[in-house]
């Protein structure tokens, strides 16, 4: 078990989400950043589908109350082991009583550790993610016990040399798609687009991220339409919002762009002001 001493500006519990529940609404959720969520549960030999915890922003502080083994990836929260600054990207062995705690983000925006054998947390409809709506927690909380296995079987890890790519925390390029209403765009809206440099307004979070500037709009709203995590919708004040990985499963408005999964890894770990440009992925 894992005690909550402090749960940090936004934590959550997520996996690799709900798959084939969207005709019935369900946002697929899931780790925003799947890439660095993946390479924690691989380091110490957990499937990719383990559960994990998700910090946002600032970190937490956890107490653990029995032996095993973690990796943390994805943004830089300085985190420490009894006080003491340890390394990101590598499994590490914890201890009973160890107390594992977090700072301020200082590269990136979202932060992951997994532990051996995953999260043991409430399932809702395949998936351990919290989400709104559909889970009855949405976020950790201070004075919370998170459930974790107590196999001693299972304290190795056999994968502490694989290498990341942390590159991507750095990456102000996303690869888009053209979306379904692209070509109603004229010519030189599409342009612009790949043209204009963008930053992420305050409106960001795991539903969506706004992008500045406003773009002139010449399309009227659609019928309502599917979407998926990666849509970027064009609003009518000229709005460009992308949808992020608890997004609804339909919209109204024109699907210019798609982002690939790769870039959705990019944008999950940016945050206001950051500054992107776009670039058409070829098939």
């Amino acid at each position: 078990m894992i005690k909550v001493l402090k749960a940090g500006f936004y934590s959550t519990i997520q996996d690799q989400g709900r798959s084939g529940q969207r005709s019935f609404g369900v946002p697929v959720s899931g780790a925003m950043d799947l890439y660095s969520s993946e390479f924690a549960n691989k380091l110490i030999g957990n499937e990719k589908e383990a559960a994990v915890i998700e910090m946002t922003m600032t970190g937490a502080e956890f107490q653990f109350l029995k032996p095993t083994i973690i990796a943390i990836t994805g943004a830089n929260m300085r985190p420490k082991l009894n006080g003491e600054s340890i390394s990101m990207f590598q499994s590490l062995s914890i201890n009973f009583n160890d107390i594992l705690s977090f700072g301020n983000v200082t590269n990136g925006f979202r932060s992951y550790i997994a532990v051996k054998g995953g999260f043991i947390t409430e399932s809702v409809l395949g998936s351990r993610s919290m989400s709104k709506g559909i889970t009855e927690t949405t976020r950790i909380i201070k004075g919370a016990v998170l459930e974790i296995t107590n196999s001693a079987s299972l304290l190795t890890s056999k994968n502490a040399k694989l290498k990341l790519d942390a590159s991507f925390l750095d990456n102000d390029t996303l690869e888009v798609f053209k979306g379904p209403e692209f070509y109603e765009l004229t010519k030189g809206l599409q342009n612009l687009l790949f043209n204009q440099t963008f930053q992420v307004s305050k409106n960001n979070n795991r539903m969506a991220y706004q992008f500045l500037p406003l773009i002139k709009n010449n399309l009227e709203p659609i019928l309502t339409s599917p979407v998926l995590p990666g849509t970027i919708q064009l609003t009518p004040s000229g709005q460009l919002i992308v949808l992020m990985r608890d997004a609804q499963t339909t919209g109204g408005y024109p699907r210019i762009l798609q982002l690939t999964q790769n870039s959705i890894n990019i944008l999950s770990q940016k945050t206001t002001g950051n500054c992107l440009k776009m670039r058409l992925k070829d098939f």
